[in-house]
Protein backbone atom coordinates (compact mmCIF):
# COMPACT_ATOMS: atom_id res chain seq x y z
CA UNK A 1 0.00 0.00 0.00
CA UNK A 2 1.44 3.15 -1.22
CA UNK A 3 0.90 6.27 0.95
CA UNK A 4 -1.95 8.63 -1.02
CA UNK A 5 -2.57 11.11 1.23
CA UNK A 6 -6.00 12.93 1.33
CA UNK A 7 -5.68 16.62 1.05
CA UNK A 8 -9.58 18.49 2.09
CA UNK A 9 -10.03 22.03 4.41
CA UNK A 10 -6.78 22.20 6.65
CA UNK A 11 -6.53 18.64 7.14
CA UNK A 12 -4.12 16.20 5.47
CA UNK A 13 -4.75 12.24 6.39
CA UNK A 14 -4.30 8.72 5.09
CA UNK A 15 -6.86 6.90 6.71
CA UNK A 16 -7.51 3.17 5.68
CA UNK A 17 -10.08 0.45 6.55
CA UNK A 18 -10.88 -2.98 6.13
CA UNK A 19 -14.39 -3.64 5.78
CA UNK A 20 -16.18 -7.23 6.09
CA UNK A 21 -19.22 -7.56 5.19
CA UNK A 22 -21.36 -10.55 5.72
CA UNK A 23 -24.52 -11.67 4.25
CA UNK A 24 -27.79 -12.40 6.46
CA UNK A 25 -27.63 -16.01 8.13
CA UNK A 26 -24.21 -16.33 6.60
CA UNK A 27 -26.48 -17.63 3.06
CA UNK A 28 -24.22 -18.30 0.08
CA UNK A 29 -25.98 -15.80 -1.67
CA UNK A 30 -23.07 -14.13 -4.30
CA UNK A 31 -22.61 -15.48 -7.94
CA UNK A 32 -19.36 -14.53 -9.74
CA UNK A 33 -21.67 -11.98 -12.09
CA UNK A 34 -23.04 -10.45 -8.67
CA UNK A 35 -19.06 -9.68 -6.92
CA UNK A 36 -18.22 -7.93 -10.14
CA UNK A 37 -21.70 -6.01 -10.12
CA UNK A 38 -20.97 -5.19 -6.35
CA UNK A 39 -17.87 -4.61 -6.72
CA UNK A 40 -18.63 -1.74 -8.80
CA UNK A 41 -21.75 -0.29 -6.78
CA UNK A 42 -19.67 0.26 -3.58
CA UNK A 43 -16.69 1.96 -5.41
CA UNK A 44 -19.41 4.51 -7.15
CA UNK A 45 -20.90 4.91 -4.03
CA UNK A 46 -17.41 5.34 -2.22
CA UNK A 47 -16.75 8.24 -4.74
CA UNK A 48 -19.78 9.78 -3.95
CA UNK A 49 -18.32 10.04 -0.51
CA UNK A 50 -15.43 10.91 -1.48
CA UNK A 51 -13.39 7.71 -0.85
CA UNK A 52 -11.47 5.52 -2.77
CA UNK A 53 -11.38 1.64 -3.31
CA UNK A 54 -8.35 0.71 -2.63
CA UNK A 55 -9.07 -3.36 -2.65
CA UNK A 56 -12.48 -5.59 -3.04
CA UNK A 57 -12.55 -9.54 -2.81
CA UNK A 58 -15.24 -11.69 -1.88
CA UNK A 59 -16.50 -15.09 -1.50
CA UNK A 60 -20.29 -16.78 -1.71
CA UNK A 61 -21.16 -15.31 1.55
CA UNK A 62 -19.16 -12.09 2.41
CA UNK A 63 -16.76 -9.70 0.59
CA UNK A 64 -13.58 -7.66 2.18
CA UNK A 65 -13.40 -4.01 0.66
CA UNK A 66 -10.35 -1.49 1.43
CA UNK A 67 -11.09 1.69 1.03
CA UNK A 68 -9.36 5.11 2.17
CA UNK A 69 -11.75 7.81 3.48
CA UNK A 70 -11.22 11.49 4.79
CA UNK A 71 -11.63 12.11 9.13
CA UNK A 72 -14.71 14.80 8.51
CA UNK A 73 -16.62 11.18 7.19
CA UNK A 74 -18.47 9.18 10.20
CA UNK A 75 -17.67 5.58 8.94
CA UNK A 76 -20.69 4.22 10.58
CA UNK A 77 -23.00 6.42 8.24
CA UNK A 78 -20.78 5.42 5.63
CA UNK A 79 -20.95 1.90 6.25
CA UNK A 80 -24.69 2.18 6.23
CA UNK A 81 -24.82 3.64 3.30
CA UNK A 82 -23.09 1.50 1.70
CA UNK A 83 -25.07 -1.76 2.90
CA UNK A 84 -28.40 -0.34 1.97
CA UNK A 85 -27.80 1.15 -1.47
CA UNK A 86 -25.92 -1.82 -2.57
CA UNK A 87 -28.67 -4.60 -1.16
CA UNK A 88 -31.56 -2.87 -2.66
CA UNK A 89 -29.48 -2.48 -5.91
CA UNK A 90 -28.73 -6.42 -5.91
CA UNK A 91 -32.42 -6.97 -4.88
CA UNK A 92 -33.15 -5.48 -7.16
CA UNK A 93 -31.16 -6.62 -10.23
CA UNK A 94 -30.78 -9.91 -9.04
CA UNK A 95 -34.09 -10.70 -7.51
CA UNK A 96 -35.22 -14.02 -9.15
CA UNK A 97 -31.77 -15.37 -7.82
CA UNK A 98 -31.81 -14.16 -4.08
CA UNK A 99 -35.76 -15.20 -3.99
CA UNK A 100 -34.54 -18.74 -3.86
CA UNK A 101 -32.67 -17.69 -0.91
CA UNK A 102 -34.34 -15.03 1.15
CA UNK A 103 -38.25 -14.78 1.59
CA UNK A 104 -37.47 -11.07 2.87
CA UNK A 105 -36.43 -8.01 1.84
CA UNK A 106 -32.77 -8.42 3.81
CA UNK A 107 -29.12 -9.47 2.43
CA UNK A 108 -26.18 -8.49 4.50
CA UNK A 109 -26.24 -9.37 8.48
CA UNK A 110 -27.02 -6.75 10.61
CA UNK A 111 -23.68 -6.22 12.21
CA UNK A 112 -20.19 -5.75 9.92
CA UNK A 113 -16.23 -6.15 10.81
CA UNK A 114 -14.23 -2.93 9.93
CA UNK A 115 -10.51 -2.14 11.01
CA UNK A 116 -8.19 0.58 10.44
CA UNK A 117 -5.39 -0.06 8.87
CA UNK A 118 -2.04 2.07 8.67
CA UNK A 119 0.61 2.22 6.20
CA UNK A 120 3.43 1.34 9.76
CA UNK A 121 3.17 -1.16 12.94
CA UNK A 122 2.21 0.50 16.41
CA UNK A 123 5.64 -0.33 17.02
CA UNK A 124 7.53 1.47 14.79
CA UNK A 125 4.95 4.29 15.31
CA UNK A 126 5.51 4.56 19.19
CA UNK A 127 9.61 4.36 18.58
CA UNK A 128 9.09 7.09 16.22
CA UNK A 129 6.62 9.19 18.51
CA UNK A 130 9.43 8.47 21.38
CA UNK A 131 12.53 9.23 19.70
CA UNK A 132 11.20 12.96 19.13
CA UNK A 133 13.41 15.62 20.19
CA UNK A 134 12.09 17.39 23.71
CA UNK A 135 12.69 21.30 23.38
CA UNK A 136 16.26 22.17 25.15
CA UNK A 137 17.84 18.76 24.40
Amino acid sequence: MKNDFVSKGRSVSDLKVHLVLVTKYRRKAFTIKMLDRLHVIIEELLEKWDCKLVDFNGEDDHIHCLFQYHPDIELSKLVNNLKSVSSRKLRQEYSEHLADIYWKEVFWSGSYFVASCGGVTVSTLRKYIEGQSKPGS
